[in-house]
């Protein structure tokens, strides 16, 4: 079984931040861990190992905030039905993302080799560096905690960030919707369910 793992620098002065990044690495290690797990996991079936991933990313992606900066100006002429739909819906769409990028790491040999806090955002950013036979991959996790836990608000591919690329995706569709986030809804339920069977099949 293929481990996610993860190494510091020498340190020569032990101070109180090396500790905060030791505790964040320790989580963010464990989570991806159970990801990668779920995809070696050959007992699971694709749907029961997509439903334990989505469990996961639910559980430590900060979603609805992330739904609500990514569907911007439609957000405030939502009823608050249309909203706790739409948070739904894209807590999914956010699982079968996630979901369908490790997947395609599964297979490959990964390190956490930096992390540093932002002070100005009070963001923890920590860099995976992902290994192949044609070369490597940084993915860059963007870790903030709130009420004494761990979420992660943002990922980075290759310095892309996933929450600015969705909401200037969901802007485009949402622009020819004249942002009806209701109507968008039923969009996005399409998209989940058609990418929901690719995933699983």
């Amino acid at each position: 079984m293929l481990f996610v793992k993860y190494f510091f620098s020498l340190i020569i002065i032990f101070t109180p931040l090396n500790l905060k990044a030791d505790e964040v690495n320790d989580w963010l290690n464990k989570e991806i861990n159970t990801i990668i797990s779920a995809y070696q996991n050959n007992n699971l079936t694709n749907e029961n190992k997509f439903l334990l991933i989505e469990k996961t990313i639910n559980n430590n992606f900060a979603g609805s905030g992330i739904a609500k900066f990514v569907a911007g100006k439609s957000w405030n002429g939502a009823t608050k039905d249309t909203k706790l739909e739409y948070i739904n819906l894209f807590k999914r769409h956010l699982a079968l993302n996630i979901a369908s990028m490790m997947r395609g790491y599964s297979d490959q040999n990964y390190e956490l080799v930096n992390s540093r806090y932002d002070k100005k955002n009070k963001v923890t950013l920590i860099d995976m560096e992902i290994f192949s036979e044609t070369g490597s991959i940084q993915v860059t996790w963007r870790v903030k905690k709130s009420k004494e836990r761990y979420f992660v608000i943002d990922l980075l591919v290759a310095d892309i960030s996933l929450v600015v690329t969705k909401r200037s995706e969901f802007n485009s569709m949402l622009k020819n919707m004249n942002y009806n986030l209701q109507n968008f809804n039923i969009k996005l339920l399409e998209q989940n369910n058609s990418s929901y069977q690719k995933l699983i099949n």
